[in-house]
This record gives structure tokens, sequence and C-alpha cells, in this order.
């Protein structure tokens, strides 16, 4: 998902019910944040804890993707936790 895509999705109500939380904020949410906020970085930017976040990101998605409800997914807590990490497995 684009940054802007991201950040919209982030705003909305789905996106801040699904979730393992951690205190008021869900684990995903919080890291769709920070994805936002490394995306608009320029490269010559990033630091070694960007590419680790983004390691760990690409790790979830991995291991999430393939675990899908059989039906309904548009409208599923899997995608929408998924999309809290930036990936829309629509797309």
């Amino acid at each position: 998902m684009a940054p802007k895509e991201l950040e919209d999705w982030l705003a909305t109500d789905e996106s801040k019910r699904v979730g393992q939380k951690d205190g008021g904020e869900s684990v995903g949410h919080a890291s769709g944040r920070r994805i936002v906020t490394i995306r608009r970085k320029k490269k010559a930017d990033l630091t070694d804890d960007d590419y680790a976040h983004m390691r760990k990101v690409v790790g979830y998605v991995a291991r999430h993707a393939e675990q899908g409800p059989q039906s309904d997914k548009k409208h599923s807590d899997w995608r929408y936790s998924l999309m809290n990490w930036g990936h829309d497995p629509l797309k």
C-alpha cells in the first residue's frame, strides 16, 4: 500500500478495531504508522532500525497471508489486520 493509502486506512474504525492490543493500540496499527514514516523517508535516511522493522513486516505478511478465511475475505479481520501492516491481500 502507498503511504497515503495506508495512512487513510489507519484512520478508519475497522483498522483500529482489529489486531493484538498492546495497551490501547494494536501492534499492527502501531506498525502501520511506522511503515508510513519509513516509506516517506529517502533511502539514504533509512536507519538500521527501519530496515529491521521492515524485515519484521515482511515476515508477518508472509506468515499471515496464507491463513485467510475461505469466504468474505473483503470484510474479514484477517484482511484488515494485514492492511494495518501495509498489505492488502486483495490487490
